[in-house]
């Protein structure tokens, strides 16, 4: 159950409490519209985790299909139905199909019981998972790639480059070799990036990058994968890192690659950002591309970014060192071999009934998918994003349970990783977009979020209301750049939002920053952000963040604030920590308050509001505020 003051890495059962929601007209035709989307007639797939074969034709519960493969395989149509039998688990990312305005797609459960679980992690449960390498440091077993076939020759391949945000370099290519001369080598380790010719993949394979490379000043490359060459530049391969840097003398290296996506459109990209140093001559010689096989069935072929020990009662510490594994739970995973080294005083899998490894990938994949529903799933255990892609249109996500998710490696910045992981993100251009009725909890960064950098977006008509939101960094995160972008008619209402910052995550953080609203640097033209309607309940850091650059303040009323430690808010740089002062230096609030909302019975878990609560009149048509009871399952 959910306690008041829940420990950091507690699974829990979060509950709800109960009102209806009022939208502005726009949005209830949008809602009525993309409600309808289920009436279309289509056909239905079912899949069962435990007796279901990939083999069958999936129409039926008798002939119902096993894997989360085949269903992203499959050539769903619009107007289809893919239903999870309940009880069941799938490891994976699942790649949603489109529909149409009349018929769409639609994943969601059958039968009876826990609701069907999408998990982004590999276990590591049994004793012959873990070698001891050393007392007190354990490891996932080695992986051992042997190369095979050679599928494509390089030494005559085309390659071409970026630099962007300041950092610089002169490029060369001839005769089969690529010389890099850094003239400022920038922060982030996208500043720099070499792009290859165009490799096709596919799914599960495993292949081998050779060649040669020299550096006149010695470094190591932050990352090598097989990725779109254009927004929303996918990594179809992730590639392994180089073992040791590289230095003055010619090394020949062996890159390994396992696809995650079939593609054929995938190219070689290789960052150097932040990593080469400045006045250093970078040159390699690219050989062949090989086929190749491994002794493992699931490497751990993206980063690690947490590990779930027992369903949530710990979970790991991630360090960046062997040398840093000072203490049980702490954890490194090396990107050069695919292995994680665990701190622990015995075997790990004698200790713990379960252990579940989240890679860096979204859970639910939904790039570029438009007039999709997703209902009635439990999405937890990725290292990215449970819910997340770009340019998606037309989405409804509904009584869908999101929790332990993110702590990743997105990128080096100066040398430095940066993590990240939100609940349900919508990047670039989204629109039409609506989360209603979820829970999450245990979430690195944004429980719910949209948010565009670098290109010009437009985010509008998205809905975030009547969800329960627990121990999340933020609750609710938005941002959209450049000053070109468009933002219009975000609505985040009617939601209840507990214990920001009281997450497994915060204390690993260099940037703590627990708040429930999260509004960093918006340059876009914004209008009609409107955050209502809503419950906001115990901090570590800050009831609101809002950094610079918005021209067009969003809309912040009739809604309840309450903590016993933290600020108010930060605001634009100046700390507000009275209510009082809040409001009357942003303008915001005035019919909001700052009071304990008296709940039900916090203690065993019951987020509905008291009788006498405060929040039971201040909503902006009179009525009760914060997520409805009865849209939980």
């Amino acid at each position: 159950m959910w306690h008041s003051r829940p420990r950091p890495c507690v699974s829990h059962h979060p509950h709800s409490r109960g009102r209806l929601c009022h939208s502005a007209p726009w949005l209830c035709l949008i809602v009525l519209l993309m409600t309808s989307f289920a009436l279309a007639d289509g056909r239905t797939f079912y899949v069962d985790s435990a007796a279901g074969d990939d083999q069958r034709d999936g129409l039926t519960e008798a002939t119902a299909w096993r894997s989360l493969q085949r269903v992203n395989e499959a050539e769903i149509q619009p107007g289809d139905v893919v239903r999870f039998k309940r009880g069941g688990t799938w490891r994976g990312s699942l790649q949603p199909a489109s529909g149409t305005a009349d018929a769409p797609v639609t994943y969601t459960s059958y039968g009876q019981g826990d609701k069907p679980a999408l998990l982004g992690s590999r276990p590591r449960n049994h004793a012959d998972d873990w070698v001891k390498i050393a007392d007190y440091i354990w490891a996932t077993q080695p992986l051992i790639f042997t190369r095979r076939d050679k599928l494509i020759d390089l030494s005559s391949s085309s390659w071409r480059y970026h630099y962007e945000a300041g950092a610089k370099i002169a490029f060369e290519q001839n005769d089969g070799r690529v010389t890099v001369r850094c003239i400022n080598s920038g922060e982030a380790s996208h500043h720099i990036q070499l792009w290859g010719p165009t490799i096709p993949v596919e799914r599960g394979g495993k292949y081998i990058m050779t060649l040669r490379a020299r550096s006149s000043k010695p470094f190591k490359p932050t990352r090598m994968a097989i990725q779109r060459p254009q927004s929303p530049w996918n990594n179809f391969a992730p590639g392994r890192d180089i073992e040791g840097v590289i230095g003055p003398e010619w090394r020949d290296l062996e890159i390994a690659f396992e696809a995650d996506m079939t593609s054929d459109i995938g190219q070689i990209h290789i960052m150097l950002g932040g990593a080469i140093p400045e006045g250093a001559v970078f040159e390699f010689e690219p050989q062949a591309i090989h086929a190749a096989t491994v002794n493992l069935p699931d490497p751990l072929n993206v980063d690690v970014g947490n590990i779930i020990f027992d369903h949530g009662e710990t979970c790991g510490w991630k360090r960046w060192s062997i040398d840093e594994l000072k203490n049980p739970g702490d954890y490194f995973y090396d990107p050069a071999s695919w292995r994680v080294y665990l701190y622990a005083d015995a075997n790990p899998a004698t200790q713990h009934q379960s252990i579940e490894l989240a890679l860096k990938r979204h859970v639910v994949n939904h790039t570029k998918a438009h007039h999709v529903i997703f209902d009635g799933l439990a999405v937890r255990y990725g290292a990215a994003h449970g819910f997340g892609g770009g340019e998606s249109q037309n989405l409804i996500i509904r009584h869908c349970d999101i929790s332990y998710i993110g702590g990743g490696v997105l990128n080096y910045r100066n040398g430095r990783p940066v993590r990240y992981g939100n609940g349900i993100e919508f990047w670039g251009g989204a629109e039409n977009n609506l989360v209603e009725h979820c829970r999450l909890w245990q979430i690195y960064d944004a429980a719910l979020t949209n948010q565009n950098k670098g290109q010009v977006k437009t985010q509008r008509n998205i809905t975030y209301r009547d969800n329960l939101i627990l121990n999340s960094e933020y609750s609710f995160e938005y941002w959209n750049n450049p000053a070109e972008s468009v933002t219009e008619n975000v609505v985040f209402e009617n939601n209840t939002c507990l214990f920001a910052g009281d997450v497994w995550a915060h204390a690993q953080r260099p940037d703590r920053n627990g708040s429930h609203v999260m509004l960093y640097t918006n340059q876009a033209r914004s209008n009609r952000i409107i955050i209502r309607n809503n419950i906001f309940y115990q901090w570590t850091e800050w009831g609101c963040r809002t950094s610079a650059g918005w021209q067009t303040l969003p809309e912040m009323d009739h809604n309840l604030w309450f903590s016993s430690q933290g600020v108010m808010a930060y605001w634009f740089r100046d700390k507000l920590a009275d209510f009082g002062k809040y409001q009357q230096i942003t303008g915001l609030g005035a019919h909001s308050r700052f009071a304990e909302p008296e709940f039900t019975d916090a203690a065993s878990g019951d987020w509905t509001l008291a009788a006498d609560s405060p929040g039971q009149s201040l909503g902006e048509d009179g009525g009760p505020i914060g997520a409805r009871r009865g849209g939980f399952e």
